[in-house]
Order: C-alpha cells, then structure tokens, then sequence
C-alpha cells in the first residue's frame, strides 16, 4: 500500500465518520501534534492525526513517526496489529528505537516468529544494534522455546560486545532456562560478571520450573539478599515436590510476604490433601486484612469440596461476591465443583444457569454434578444441549453410564464418540472396557484392544491392568498374558489382575506360581493380592496351603486380615466339607462376621447336606438380612431336599410378604458382535423356534450319551417329568442352545452366568461338549469352567 493511498483511505474515513469541528488548530507545530497523540482515544481520533501527520510532512520525522509508533503499538488492541505494521514500513529512516518497538509489539501480541526477520532487516540495513534489540530477540526464542534460535542471538550478544550488560544476561538466563537447557543456563550465571536480583531469581525459577529440590534450594540459600519473589518460587516447589514443612517453615520465616505468598502456601496444602490446614491458612489469611484473588479461593473451594463442608463454602462464596470477582469463570467452575461435591446440587444448578460466562469446564462440571448424584437423564439432556463437546465432556457421560452400570449406553455413546473423530483418552477407554467385561462383549473389547494399538495409545497400569481383567473374566487368558508382557509399568494391582484371573479360570498353580514371580520381582503384596492367592486355594481345595498363606499375610507382611480374607478361609474349609471348622472360624475371628461370610457357610451345607446346621443358619441369614432373596432361596431348598413343603410355602409366603424377589437366573452370550441375555424358561427371543429345535436335539444326543437329568436339582413339588422340562429350559441350557446355532467351530462357545451353575447344567454341558465336539466356555458368578470333550476344567470341585 502506497502513502497516497493511505492518505486516501484516511481521508475518506475522516469525512465520513469523523464530527465535523476539527480537534486541531488552524496553526500546528510537532509538540502540538504529539500531545494530540497522547490524549488520543480511540482509532478515529488516531486516525485523523495520522492523516494530519502526513498532510504536514511529520510522517517524514523520525521523532515523530517513532512516537505515533510508540502509541499505536501500546494501544492495542485498541490499534491492530496489522495496522501498526504498515506505519512501520512507511517510515522513510527507522532507527533502532522504532525497531525495537515493533519488536516488543510483535511479542506482546504473541507473533515472536516475526521479530527474527525484523532482527535480519536491521542487519541487512546496517541499523545499529543497541542493548534493548537482544533483550527482545532473546524473549521471542523464549516464547519459541526455541533454544537454538536463542544460542544465535547469544553468538551475536558476544560478538558485539553486549555480553557484560546485565539486562542483556537476565534474559538469556532466562530463556535457557525455560527452553530446558539449564546447564547453559548455570553455566552463563556463573560466569556473569555482574548480577542483580532479576539475575537470582530467573535462575532459581529456572530450577523451580524442574522441580530440582538440590539446585534451587543452594540457589536460594547463597542469595546475597532473599526477596518475597524468590521465596514464594520455593514455596510453590517444596509444595509440588512434598516437602510441605519446608514449605510452612520458610511461610513462618518470611519478613515479609504477599498474596501469592498466602496463596502458594494454601495451595501446597490443598495440593497434599491437608485440607483442614488449607482453611486455617486461608482464615489467617483474612485476619491480616490480604485482599485474595480468584486464583486462592478456587484452591479454598477445593478444600470445602473435598472436606464436603457446604458451610464454609457458603460463607467463601458470600465473600466472592463482596469482593466482585465472582464472574471469573474458573470460579464459578469451582463453586459449581463445591456445592455438587457437597450434594447441594440444586444451588450447583442455579449458580450455572444464572451464569452468562460459561466455558467447556462449567458444562462438563455441571454434567459431572449431576452424575454424581445419580440424575443420569439430566446429564445426558445437559450433554445432548452442548454445542461443543471435548473429550473431557465426552469422557464424563460415558464413564457416568459406565458406573451406574448401564453398559450398553456406555458403548453406544462411544460409538459416537467415534462418529465425531473424538480420540479417546485413558479414562474412557477404562470405562468401555468395564462396560465390555460387564456384558460378556468380547468382540467389541478385542475391537477396543486392537483400537489401541493401531492409534499407538500407550497402555499405562490402570489401562493395561484393565483390559487384563477383561481377558481374564471372558476366559481368554492368553491374551490377558499378551498385555501383561507388552506393559512397561507393571504395579501391585496388575499383579493383582493375574493371580485373581488364574484363580478364576481354575489354573489355580499358575495363580499361585504367579504369587511366587511377584515376590521375586520385589513387588510387595497387598490385601487385595491375598485375596486372590486365598481364593486360588479355595478353588481347588487346598486347606493346608491356604492356612499357609493366611498366616504369612499376618506374620510376614504385617497384614491385618480384613472380613473378605476371613470369608474365604470359611469357604475354603466349607467347600472342603470342614464345616464345624468353618463354623469355628467364624465364632472366633476377632472382627464381627458379615452376612456373606455365613452365606459361604450355608452354601457349603446345603453342597454337603448337612440340614440341621444349613436350617440352623439359613434361618439366622434371613432375620440377619430379611430383603437378602439368597439366603430364603437356600433355606427354601434345605426344607424342600427333606420333603417339608410346608416349611417351602412359609418361606415363600414370608417372601411375598417382604417383597423379596428372588433373582432369576440369567446367562448371556455374545454372537457376531450382539449381547444376547436368556433368562430361565425364556420364549421371547426372536429366534425361539430355532432354539427350541437345537434343545430337542441336544435331547436326543444327550440321552444317547448316557445324561439323566438330575430332577432333585428341581425343589418344587411336581412330577419328575415336568422337572426334566423345567431343567431343559435353564438359561445355560438355551444359550448354549443358541451358541450351537449361531457360532461356527472351532470358536468356543463362551457364557457369562449372573448366578452359580446348577449341578444339572454343568452335567449336561460336559455331555454336549462331547456330544457335538465343542468348546464350551462358562462363567459363573464364582469361577470359570471350560467343558471339553466330557470334562470339566474344575474336575467337579466348584
């Protein structure tokens, strides 16, 4: 653009849009036009004394021309950017004053790649380079973090001679320091001739910035004179690194300090849980009359939230608004986080309608809000009504349906999720692999596994630890050994996911070999590895091994056993038929037993018909626990494998009266990517006929095969031949049924049962994995039995 067309352009602007009585006298000097341009308040006004300047020939001026530079370039963005370039590039002899002052423009509106090339024009002119050019090209590599940028303007600093000037130092310390390159950076301090307390304090925020404790603290300790900057940087450190008491001792020891010094502090507590402490500094704080700021009540209403105290929060909430900065968005992200931690989730909503200054964390805080209270449909209309959605956003709905256990909802959201090209994080990956273990969803979990590795997402403990007990609760235990081998961090819980999932699976030797590798590898067990090793033993029997193992969780690793570790030493011996033991047990462990734990009890008296202690503590359960459906289920059975079916009808009386349902029994299947669901005598599957067909003729061929069914699993009073139908129509017995239909060989045919497999099933599915030559693969609600060519993986022991 040529002056004359600027000229033009302005003058159209003044006449058009300008108040006719000019702001200029009929006789104008430079002073005169200069205080005009300082007294400027707003760009028409700017623009009519810059028509002015060229119509006078100040254009020309390079005093003048460097003073409208000056005040276009500070009134941004009053004055664009762009704007301010063309006024540079008309000045007919620039001096390194208006370099310099486009330079500082350019990095003050975050455009730091052009001040390099200004920096080449000054070069190529032969302009004279003064000691504020490289100040600036160094704060341009800064913002760049381009270090090797950075060493070329250091070059030139020596080269002309600059490299004695302290300010000119300040910066290069700076700016390795935050490229990272703090070795340059300790290198150019140390050699420094000269140093000021800009020099200190860059080079302790440089160590700060690292978290390096060692560096920053001798930093800090030979400082020739500490100031409130520095120790508020050490603050911020000991709190990130831990060392809270540094923290406080060096708060106490402060002469003097300042906000940021109250809230580096209340951070460091809030930061390490010390949430009460958090309150009391923010209470002191107040006492000395601090003014605070946004940024230390959010870490406040962080504290309330986390302690849940409504009151307190209410009270820092008044203050926010007496103080006016309750519009500050981060806050009222906070105070919306505050009152839906504090279950206050009806002022939750009211503070985020009333608001007008809504970003993507109050959306997604006021969804998470209403999760965590268990509004599902509100969340989801809140969801559905976003107009732009992250993966934060994204993340909290499906994880909200992952743990309010609707599974299918989580991966239905996620396929759309996918729809709009949103990459998944960790946390919803977690989810839907939950989702997918839950609904016995192999397909889509392998699917979500090879999803992983395509995109190169890395797999981190909780992710891996994950997907390992998916493979291991849907059976595919190679698999879960494929994660495990390719993970680089491997904690206690993934440990944990092994030896529970062996034990699962009945490859009760491996689970324990897999105790034994963990230990060797110097990953100290935990309560929950315990667990596992007890309920491998339990699995097959192993009394004396699981004695063994009970007393070195208390003698060796200092363990306290808690009532799950209890509840499997009883079901160990219960299941082992040692139930005076069992019953022994339980009457001297020193922490007062649970219903589950005399449940396992009772479970092993009705295995090994033992009435009299079964009625005695099956009607023990049910006053225990009146709404528990199990415990009437059992104690009904006891009465009705001795014919009383009298005491059978008061129980199921006693039922209806209580409004105690028992839960029906329920097996899923996964065919060609679908979940399908069998409920016990079910007719409402789309392909019945089909599958009553395949039933009658896994009839024939299993009577062929010698089955007979076992009618005394069928307590009611009936005939027998009405109890071989009711037996026929188990859920087990129809999925498998429809897994013969619908899954070609050689895939095995893989159920997840909601209860324990009846003895009549898991006869009648070792006849048909012999009968029709397949695999047969099923989960109960305790183990995994895998029926091959007759046989069963738990050899009956279940």
């Amino acid at each position: 653009m040529t002056l004359a067309t600027i000229l033009t352009h302005l003058s159209t602007s003044i006449k058009s849009s300008f108040n006719p009585k000019p702001i200029f006298k009929p006789t104008i000097n430079l002073s005169i036009l200069v205080d005009y341009l300082q007294k400027c308040q707003n760009f028409k006004q700017f623009t009519q004394i810059l028509s002015q300047m060229i119509l006078t020939g100040f254009i020309t001026d390079t005093f003048a021309a460097s003073r409208l530079l000056k005040f276009s370039t500070d009134s941004l963005p009053f004055v664009d950017i762009n704007y301010c370039c063309r006024i540079f590039t008309h000045i007919e002899n620039p001096n390194a004053f208006i370099f310099n002052t486009m330079m500082r423009a350019y990095i003050q509106r975050n455009c730091p790649e052009k001040v390099m090339c200004l920096y080449k024009l000054m070069l190529n002119n032969n302009m004279g380079v003064d000691n504020y050019t490289y100040p600036l090209l160094v704060q341009a590599s800064a913002l760049r973090l381009s270090v090797f940028e950075g060493k070329m303007v250091h070059g030139h600093v020596f080269k002309v001679g600059f490299d004695f000037d302290v300010y000119v130092n300040n910066t290069l310390i700076n700016m390795y320091a935050v490229c990272g390159t703090l070795s340059d950076a300790r290198k150019l301090f140390d050699e420094s001739p000269s140093l000021d307390s800009v020099s200190w304090n860059s080079i302790l925020a440089g160590y700060v910035n690292a978290g390096n404790v060692e560096e920053a603290r001798y930093i800090f300790d030979t400082m020739p004179e500490r100031n409130v900057i520095a120790s508020n940087s050490m603050i911020v450190l000991f709190g990130r690194t831990g060392n809270v008491n540094d923290a406080c001792r060096l708060f106490r020891e402060m002469p003097k300090k300042d906000l940021v010094s109250w809230s580096a502090l209340i951070s460091c507590y809030e930061q390490h849980e010390m949430y009460e402490e958090a309150l009391a500094t923010f209470k002191r704080m107040n006492d000395h009359g601090v003014m605070v700021d946004e940024v230390v009540v959010v870490s406040v209403l962080t504290a309330c939230a986390r302690l849940t105290d409504v009151v307190i929060g209410k009270l820092i909430h008044s203050l926010v608004v007496k103080i006016g900065v309750e519009y500050y968005v981060n806050l009222q992200n906070a105070l919306i986080h505050m009152y839906s931690s504090c279950e206050e989730i009806v002022s939750a909503e009211k503070l985020f309608r009333a608001s007008y200054n809504l970003d993507l964390v109050s959306w997604n805080s006021m969804i998470t809000a209403y999760l965590k209270c268990g509004s599902i449909e509100k969340a989801k209309a809140l969801f559905d009504n976003m107009t732009e959605k992250d993966v934060v956003s994204w993340g909290a709905m499906i994880s909200g349906y992952a743990q309010h256990d609707q599974f299918s909802e989580t991966l239905e959201l996620f396929q759309e999720m996918q729809l709009e090209d949103i990459m998944p994080d960790q946390t919803i990956l977690v989810s839907i692999i939950s989702a997918c273990t839950r609904l016995a969803a192999l397909d889509q979990g392998k699917w979500i596994h090879t999803y992983i590795r395509k995109n190169d997402l890395k797999i981190n403990a909780i992710l891996g630890t994950t997907l390992i007990d998916m493979y291991m609760k849907l059976g595919c235990v190679e698999n879960a050994l494929n994660v495990f081998h390719g993970m680089e961090e491997i904690g206690v819980s993934t440990w944990n996911a092994l030896i529970l999932g062996y034990a699962m699976n009945g490859l009760v030797d491996k689970s324990l070999d897999m105790f034994i590798e963990m230990k060797k590898r110097g990953v100290v067990p935990n309560e929950i590895t315990f667990i596992g090793v007890l309920g491998a033993c339990r699995h097959m029997g192993l009394v004396d091994e699981g004695y063994r193992y009970f007393n070195s969780m208390i003698q060796e690793y200092r363990i306290e056993p808690n009532i799950k570790h209890y509840g499997c030493m009883v079901d160990l011996l219960g299941r082992a038929g040692m139930l005076k033991e069992a019953e022994k047990l339980i009457e001297t462990m020193p922490i007062s037993p649970d219903v589950s734990t005399w449940g396992a009890l009772l479970g092993a008296c009705k295995k090994h018909g033992d009435n009299e202690m079964g009625e005695r503590i099956g009607r023990k359960l049910v006053e225990l626990q009146p709404e528990h459906d199990g415990f009437h289920v059992i104690l009904s059975n006891i009465h009705a494998s001795k014919g009383n079916w009298g005491d059978v009808h008061e129980i199921r009386g006693t039922m209806q009266q209580r409004g105690v349902v028992k839960i029906p029994g329920c097996s899923m299947i996964e065919a060609n990517g679908t979940v399908h669901e069998f409920l016990a005598g079910d007719t409402a599957h789309p392909q019945i006929n089909e599958i009553e067909d395949m039933l009658d003729e896994m009839a024939k061929n299993l009577k062929i095969e010698g089955y007979a069914p076992e009618t005394q699993e069928v307590l009611l009073d009936i005939s027998d031949e009405e109890k071989e139908t009711t037996l026929f129509r188990h859920s087990e017995k129809l999925a498998i049924a429809f897994g013969l239909i619908t899954i070609s060989p050689p895939t095995p045919i893989r159920i997840m049962k909601n209860l324990r497999i009846c003895n009549d099933c898991h006869t009648a599915a070792k006849f048909i994995s012999r009968a029709f030559d397949r695999e047969i693969v099923v989960r109960d609600r305790h183990r995994f039995h895998y029926f091959k060519q007759g046989s069963c993986s738990c050899m009956d022991y279940w």
